[in-house]
């Protein structure tokens, strides 16, 4: 992998990582919704080979800490505006310097850490389907993974400052983010389906007493 391109960029593709049996298996996940989040004992063995590109970006043993599903649909088909990933998964609530607002989605408990931690992650996307320019395919702004903390009302014109990129890919390919990067989709033009599993990952322990909540 182009470790090189990946710290400058903030994001990289890696092609043809997951065979055509694994990517049965994720196939074959449950789907309950546009934005699932996933925990499940036999997910950390599924998504092994993310974790071990992860482990080689963070240059550390890393381990998943959140796993979502999207599954774009004609049915569910919509557009996210230019932004951060602001927000981690964690255990229970413990207060600890820098982390807040707190907030709970798909029954997870999330709070938003200092940007140092985000910094320090990757996420690794997991294509189930192919994506093309009419399926909506993630944009990103290369180099903003730099920026630390983008206030929601400036993500778009701190977004055009950048070279953005469509992150095209075939079943079975990774698109690898840093994960504070701004990055925005829109509604699907042709009507197929996308499912992405996104899978975060971290290769340090929390403070405070705090604990990544984890897939598995």
């Amino acid at each position: 992998m182009d470790l090189a391109a990946f710290q400058r960029d903030g994001a990289l593709r890696i092609t043809g990582l997951f065979d055509v049996a694994r990517l049965e298996r994720l196939r074959a996940l449950p789907v309950d919704g546009a934005g699932v989040r996933l925990q499940d004992p036999q997910l950390p063995e599924l998504i092994a080979p993310a974790t071990a590109a992860a482990s080689e970006l963070l240059g550390a043993a890393a381990r998943p800490v959140r796993a979502v599903l999207f599954d774009k649909t004609p049915a569910a088909n919509w557009a996210v505006a230019w932004h951060q990933d602001r927000t981690i998964p964690v255990r229970e609530r413990v207060q600890a310097d820098g982390f807040g607002p707190w907030s709970r989605k798909g029954g997870l408990l999330h709070v938003a850490p200092p940007i140092a931690i985000l910094q320090a992650m990757a996420t690794l996307r997991i294509h189930i389907d192919p994506v093309d320019p009419d399926n909506a395919p993630l944009r990103v702004a290369l180099g903003s993974h730099r920026l630390g903390v983008a206030a929601a009302a400036e993500a778009a014109a701190l977004a055009g400052q950048h070279v953005q990129i469509e992150c095209l890919a075939e079943p079975g390919d990774v698109w690898a983010y840093s994960t504070p990067i701004l990055h925005a989709s829109e509604r699907a033009r042709a009507a197929s389906r996308r499912r992405v599993l996104q899978v975060d990952y971290a290769a340090q322990d929390l403070p405070g007493g705090l604990v990544w909540a984890g897939v598995g």
